[in-house]
């Protein structure tokens, strides 16, 4: 942060922690850098939360992220996702 407040650039090394290890392989490297540059919505209010055994959807405002458990915890295994209606996000 400088001295006037601003945070800078934006960061990604802190949402690189979060993906799957599959969705990890598929993030083009640098991570930090490709996750900044996807056109993800910004953070909002959790909206609703589902959970299906070891897999969960979060539903956020402009937003579904899925997770699944992982020995370490809760991991990102997608995001960003096109809603499609009725049918499953692309």
């Amino acid at each position: 942060m400088d001295e006037d407040g601003d945070p800078g650039p934006p960061d990604g090394r802190a949402a690189c922690d979060a993906p799957a290890p599959e969705t990890e392989r598929r993030i083009d490297a640098p991570c930090a850098r490709t996750i900044v540059d996807e056109a993800l919505t910004a953070p909002s209010d959790q909206a609703d939360s589902q959970v299906y055994g070891q897999r969960a959807l979060v539903r956020f405002t402009g937003d579904t992220v899925f997770l699944a458990v992982f020995p370490d915890g809760w991991r990102v295994v997608a995001a960003g996702c096109e809603p499609r209606g009725e049918r499953p996000c692309d």
